[in-house]
């Protein structure tokens, strides 16, 4: 039990960062991004290849972040004509042309089997020592990330990309440019969701293809929808219920003697019950955004 929550504890913290990203760009900006789950590949990957050539971890995750700045550059780039829907699916293309680049190119990437053998991001005893450390480690990510985008939603800039996200053309009348706005929505975005994404390739020791599936972007779109978008702590919170659930299902199959395929099943059921519910109940999510009277 100690070892399935560390376990859950370590993945929330990951997802927090994640949902934070991009609640940060569709929460906050209104850009919605239906090919996110490539910022999280490019700093997995980043990560494994640097560790692989003998580089250290904070080398990797910079790298990653570098790569994953010049992905977002050139989504919002792609954004400049297209209205946000055409633009959400524009996004989607990149992420599977990412993905079909790290099926194919297997001296760099592994192809479809992937990179395996990414060192432990903490070094220090085994088993639940060495959890503990990670969870500590990502913690204190997800708090740094937490911190980082409640300074910018609630200051300038905050209140720039919300009038860009509520009121484009008031926003241009008042002197704001809006795709400098976009760009830098999405590119500190995809900083951190790539450190989510090295975060969690020094977790599971693997990196795949998988990663970047679209499954990948909607799970997490779940979670910033149940939470609450344009609220950073329903965001959170929404990563914790939905990892709490995902890492429940497969320990509840083993204690009640469940197949596999009904697990499986299950977990996707019952996530999607719940995002019902909250859309019914709760559409805008369990602590939904708060608007500030302008007086």
């Amino acid at each position: 039990m100690y070892n399935f929550l560390l376990h859950v504890a370590g993945l929330s913290c990951v997802y927090s960062l994640l949902a934070l990203s991009l609640n940060l760009q569709a929460g906050f900006a209104g850009l919605l991004n239906f090919g996110f789950v490539a910022f999280v590949g490019v700093g997995a990957y980043a990560t494994a290849i640097c560790t692989s050539l003998g580089y250290p971890a904070v080398a990797g995750m910079a790298v990653g972040a570098v790569v994953a700045m010049a992905v977002g550059l050139i989504m919002a780039r792609l954004g400049r004509n297209l209205a946000s829907d055409y633009w959400a699916i524009a996004t989607l293309a990149v992420a599977e042309l990412i993905r079909i680049v790290a099926v194919n190119e297997g001296w760099l990437t592994g192809g479809a089997q992937g990179l395996s053998g990414v060192p432990p991001l903490v070094r220090f005893g085994e088993g639940a020592q060495s959890d503990v450390g990670f969870v500590l480690v990502a913690l204190i990510a997800a708090i740094v990330a937490f911190a980082i985008c409640q300074r910018l939603t609630h200051g300038r800039f905050g209140r720039a990309i919300r009038l860009m996200r509520d009121e484009p053309a008031l926003a241009t009348s008042l002197g704001y440019r809006l795709l400098p706005l976009k760009n830098q929505a999405t590119v500190m975005s995809a900083v951190i969701a790539s450190v989510g994404g090295s975060l969690l390739a020094h977790y599971m020791s693997f990196v795949g293809p998988d990663y970047m599936l679209p499954s990948e972007t909607f799970a997490v779109w779940t979670m910033v929808m149940i939470g609450g978008l344009g609220n950073n702590a329903g965001v959170v919170l929404g990563a914790i219920v939905v990892e709490a659930i995902y890492s429940a299902v497969p320990f509840v199959k083993d204690y009640f003697e469940i197949s596999s395929d009904i697990a499986g099943a299950a977990r996707i059921g019952s996530i999607g019950l719940i995002l019902l519910v909250c859309l019914l109940l709760r559409p805008a999510g369990l602590i939904p955004e708060k608007i500030r009277s302008p007086l």
